[in-house]
């Protein structure tokens, strides 16, 4: 029990910002009262709407993660989520649904969800799902049991890379682009947080993202990537 303690306060040695997304009241408190329990100091911001959410995303700085209903009263399924990744920019999005369905699931994590966590699993899921995440990893539950008793087949690979490099490159966020356009001018980790007004530490993130999404390892590796996809970057 200390030792579970001990990882809960190292993971919130930093401030962490959360910002949960959904049109029940009950359950953005149960969602943020787990929150508060794991990281002690949490600042968390709540929306109602898609379109409270999309506001706060974009207001709110350095979020950490969103917490995303995925069947919001004021959009469908799809293009809700879509439009909330698009607001949410580079910070990790974890779908938080009833679905089981492993099409479902798959379909979110394509679109650039980091993680899926269904309503009725257990604490612990949440647990497992936040870390990985925040890292920078997918989370994914294992495909689901289908009614007859067969494993349902979730038809992707969570942990492929996108298929062509040139895929990868247009798939970047505004940002992402802009820190890989400055890199490959030849500029530091410190110079690039210079000329766009962040912290060193973000980024190293973004470029762990970057480096992640065209499977490569270092920056010699992600300079040839970018020329071979044949990719402008100049915004």
């Amino acid at each position: 029990m200390q030792e579970l303690v001990s990882d809960r306060r190292a993971l919130s040695a930093d401030p962490v910002k959360f910002l949960i997304v959904d049109d029940h009241a009950l359950v953005r408190y149960g969602l943020s009262l787990a929150l508060r329990q794991r990281y002690e100091g949490a600042v968390i911001f709540e929306a109602g709407s898609l379109a409270e959410a999309m506001r706060k995303a974009r207001s709110e700085t350095d979020l950490t993660a969103i917490l995303y209903d995925l069947q919001m009263s004021d959009s469908d399924e799809r293009s809700g989520l879509a439009d909330m990744l698009e607001a949410a920019g580079d910070v990790p999005l974890i779908v938080v649904s009833g679905a089981t369905d492993g099409a479902v699931i798959a379909s979110c994590i394509r679109a650039g969800a980091r993680g899926f966590v269904n309503k009725g699993c257990e604490g612990v899921v949440l647990d497992q799902a936040l870390p990985i995440v925040m890292e920078g990893g997918i989370f994914a539950p294992a495909p689901p049991a289908a009614r007859d008793g067969r494993p349902v087949r979730i038809a992707m690979a969570l942990s492929t890379p996108i298929r062509t490099e040139s895929d990868a490159v247009n798939g970047l966020t505004d940002r992402q682009r802009e820190v890989l356009r400055l890199l490959l001018e030849g500029q530091s980790n410190k110079e690039i947080a210079r000329a766009l007004g962040v912290l060193e530490g973000t980024i190293k993130v973004h470029l762990r993202t970057v480096m992640q999404r065209l499977g490569v390892r270092n920056r010699t590796q992600l300079a040839l990537a970018t020329m071979r996809a044949g990719i402008k970057l100049q915004s």
